[in-house]
């Protein structure tokens, strides 16, 4: 290993000393911060908040200190459809109630995993993947099909948020180490070929989990009164509702088996299927598949939809060249390589490769700007809350979509003929630890 020596380090220090903007650049940026001092104001001449398409919406929701975004941006769909058929643009759906299901589900996901990986060493890297999987609050949009077909939907009134829902760190740590210890248990009675006994503990282990769930968030309801005021104040009462039944009277039009998940991970062939089966949170439901096209495809198919009057759920790596108080979002409104006189420019691929890109957040398209075909700008709601950001919604270039956006949630009719196809084409397996921006 090569050691950084003293000549070295008075070399450095010679060469930054020798131009004396250096100066100048670090007091900037001691003061007021590296973003603040690369701020590039000129990128805002060309945002404003107008768009040729915008979709009609309510006020936005706010997942507080949670990774719940997938769940927020999934609801947000389906509040969307439902307040365009029911004329009740502000209801809300529980993310609660899903964040329940889903930390019950990914428990018996790690559960059935850890037995059928028992027989590899711990430190096996897909064992590994799995025990570091554990705990997280992610996730994607076939995920919240799974919920939603198999537990349904509530009201936000009907499970309202927690302070642990809102602030999910203290529950995501204990979930995670009971799993992981129990996964130690689990190990040792498969190896020991107590296959029976092993089955017995994951029911017992899996009863715990619920306990815990419902100690941090409460119990789901299982039955409800549906009860709402229209936008022309029509009052609507349905009572006794379980929350399957919910999705089938209300929602049973919602086309869920038509929507697919479209990814722009071109460190990976495009015009292919990928799954990955870490991301598969409930056992009978259907694998988390997306199909891998070029970004001017999603960006196509978004645009497709959103003129047709439906929002666009779609993955992201949002904290990267984003103000959160203007909520404008470009690739060059930070300008660091300039600041540090260095170049850290990477292609997509390449920040795929190295862990550098990843689509971090989910957020909804609800608008855009475009002018025959050609691409300005996007309007997104995010999940925030209203203080960050135009009220709660943000800006972003069509550049900026480029850059940082990974999948897209789409009707598959807005795709061509031969990427329906591809749609019945088997499905590639990953590794867990693959970067495919997921």
């Amino acid at each position: 290993m090569t050691a950084v020596t003293e000549q070295e380090l008075a070399e450095f220090s010679a060469d930054f000393n020798s131009k004396p903007e250096n100066q100048v650049v670090s007091r900037a940026a001691r003061r007021s911060g590296v973003l603040e001092a690369s701020f590039n104001d000129r990128v805002s001449e060309n945002f404003n908040h107008v768009f040729s398409t915008e979709l009609e919406v309510g006020g936005v929701t706010n997942q507080q200190q949670s990774g719940r975004c997938w769940e927020f941006s999934s609801l947000n769909l389906l509040r969307h459809f439902f307040g365009k058929k029911y004329h009740v643009k502000d209801f809300t759906f529980s993310q609660a109630y899903n964040f329940f299901w889903d930390k019950v589900e990914r428990a018996n996901a790690f559960y059935n995993a850890t037995i059928r990986l028992a027989d590899k060493p711990l430190d096996d890297r897909e064992v590994q993947s799995w025990l570091g999987f554990v705990g997280q609050d992610g996730g994607l949009w076939p995920m919240a099909v799974n919920l939603v077909k198999k537990y349904g939907v509530v009201p936000s009134y009907a499970m309202p948020e927690s302070f642990n829902s809102n602030h999910s760190n203290a529950i995501d740590d204990s979930l995670a180490r009971k799993e992981r210890k129990d996964a130690l248990v689990l190990r040792k009675l498969v190896q020991a070929g107590k296959l029976e006994e092993a089955e017995k503990v994951r029911k017992q282990f899996l009863n715990e989990i619920y306990r815990m769930v419902a100690v941090a968030f409460g119990e789901p309801p299982k039955q409800f009164d549906l009860e709402f005021r229209d936008d022309k104040k029509v009052y609507h009462l349905d009572k006794n509702l379980t929350p399957q039944q919910f999705v089938q009277k209300y929602l049973g039009d919602f086309p869920f088996d038509d929507y697919v998940l479209l990814l722009n991970a071109p460190n990976f062939e495009y015009n292919k299927r990928y799954h990955q089966d870490i991301y598969d949170n409930v056992a009978d439901g259907q694998p988390i598949v997306g199909l891998n096209l070029p970004i001017e495809d999603l960006a196509h198919a978004a645009m497709a939809q959103l003129k047709d009057g439906q929002a666009v759920m779609f993955g992201n790596d949002v904290l990267k060249q984003m103000e959160r108080k203007s909520g404008f979002m470009d690739p060059k409104l930070y300008q660091t390589d300039d600041l540090f006189a260095v170049d850290t420019q990477m292609s997509k691929a390449d920040r795929l490769a190295t862990g550098e890109g990843a689509a971090t957040h989910d957020m909804t398209l609800v608008g855009i700007d475009e002018d025959h075909g050609e691409i300005r700008k996007w309007k997104i709601e995010n999940s925030w809350g209203d203080k960050m950001g135009h009220n709660g919604f943000y800006t972003a270039s069509h550049d900026w979509f480029k850059e940082y956006v990974y999948d897209v949630v789409v009707n598959k009719k807005y795709l061509t003929k031969e990427q329906q196809a591809l749609l019945d084409t088997p499905a590639i397996d990953l590794k867990p630890w693959q970067h495919i921006g997921l």
